[in-house]
């Protein structure tokens, strides 16, 4: 069913959309014991004790981090468009981000990432986070997947995410030849994350290519400024749902190949990560929340790659305080009431609440619209 358009002007009419912080899970007649809710997730070959992935930010995610993360059962993803792939030591860069007033946070931000991308040093820190023993998630945004993406398959990398503000399958230049998604994929030897997406029709089209997994989002991230800059954006609950039901049909279409729905953006506490797998998300990639981590590279700041945009920022760096170590906000104990802390314990309640203890399953509970 396709939600009823609302007019906004004579000349002008549009859907009703809805973010995260408008949707309520309903709790169920049968609950569960939280000890026996079950919240690994898979995809393609590799499992994951948590369904969460650590997005590709510099504030975020450094070898280090992507290795904790990935004892603590989730994901961290490198972005091989960042500073480690820039510098041989970007630790005393990232400490002077973190000391910089705001005024100055953007062009400074600007001129330390015009410092040119280093092939060997992706292959560098790659191969440091496999030798840790962990499962090696790179990303590259769809701009430069083309010319590095060899030199990331070759170090080793086990999935590969093509990740921008919004990727599409068809996207046209005139002056260079665009990234051939579909082409891409076939022809490499590793399992593809590609997106933001927001849209049933642009999701779709995503899920053709072949890729494994689909990222929903879409300037929607607490270090994003995309909607003040473009005016672009969408609520992600009512995205997550279109584009789950872009998996569903595609199911259909294909004769049974399942495609991840990834949310990411959007989710700043424990009951966003619960509201977006129960749209349909089968896993979560967040940032502002890891930003707060002790081991955090940015040192309790967060940015994008947005926020040094030659030509157009359409992120800022947010100055979020550190408050707790990477364990304590992933599975606690917490000792704040604002959903900041222990992300996967509210998750496992939230599902033994409604009566689940399974991720996939979870995404059938009934849900209701709050009115604001």
């Amino acid at each position: 069913m396709v939600a009823a358009e609302v007019e906004i002007g004579r000349g002008k009419s549009g859907r009703r959309a809805y973010a995260f912080d408008e949707i309520g899970i309903v709790p169920s007649r049968r609950t569960r014991d939280p000890e026996e809710v079950s919240v690994a997730w898979q995809i393609d070959a590799y499992r994951f004790e948590i369904p969460l992935l650590v997005a590709p930010m510099d504030s975020v995610v450094s070898p280090a981090t992507a290795i904790a993360v990935g004892r603590l059962g989730g994901l961290g993803v490198l972005d091989l468009e960042g500073l480690w792939t820039r510098y041989d030591d970007p630790e005393p860069l990232l400490a002077e981000i973190a000391d910089l007033p705001d005024e100055q946070a953007t062009r400074r931000l600007q001129e330390v990432y015009q410092e040119p991308i280093k092939e060997e040093l992706i292959g560098r820190r790659i191969a440091e986070i496999r030798e840790a023993g962990v499962t090696v998630a790179a990303s590259l945004s769809p701009q430069r997947t083309a010319r590095y993406s060899k030199a990331v398959v070759d170090a080793g990398v086990d999935l590969f995410v093509i990740r921008g503000t919004t990727v599409s399958a068809e996207h046209v230049s005139g002056r260079a030849e665009p990234l051939n998604l579909k082409q891409f994929i076939y022809e490499l030897d590793v399992p593809v994350i590609v997106g933001g997406c927001a849209t049933y029709q642009a999701a779709l089209h995503l899920m053709r290519t072949g890729a494994a997994g689909v990222l929903v989002g879409f300037g929607g991230g607490s270090a994003h400024t995309t909607r003040d800059v473009l005016g672009v954006a969408v609520p992600m609950a009512t995205a997550v749902a279109d584009v789950a039901a872009a998996r569903r049909d595609y199911m259909d279409e294909s004769g049974g190949r399942y495609v991840h729905v990834i949310a990411d953006g959007g989710m700043r506490s424990s009951g966003h990560i619960a509201t977006a797998i129960a749209c349909g998300a089968d896993a979560v990639m967040i940032g502002s929340p890891i930003a707060r981590a002790a081991e955090a590279p940015g040192r309790g700041h967060h940015w994008g790659s947005e926020a040094h945009h030659g030509d157009v920022p359409r992120g800022t760096r947010l100055s979020l305080g550190t408050i707790g170590t990477l364990e304590q906000i992933l599975f606690g104990p917490s000792h704040v009431a604002d959903g900041s802390m222990n992300l996967i314990g509210a998750l496992r309640r939230a599902m033994a609440t409604s009566g689940y203890t399974e991720v996939k399953d979870f995404q059938r509970v009934q849900v209701v619209v709050e009115d604001r």
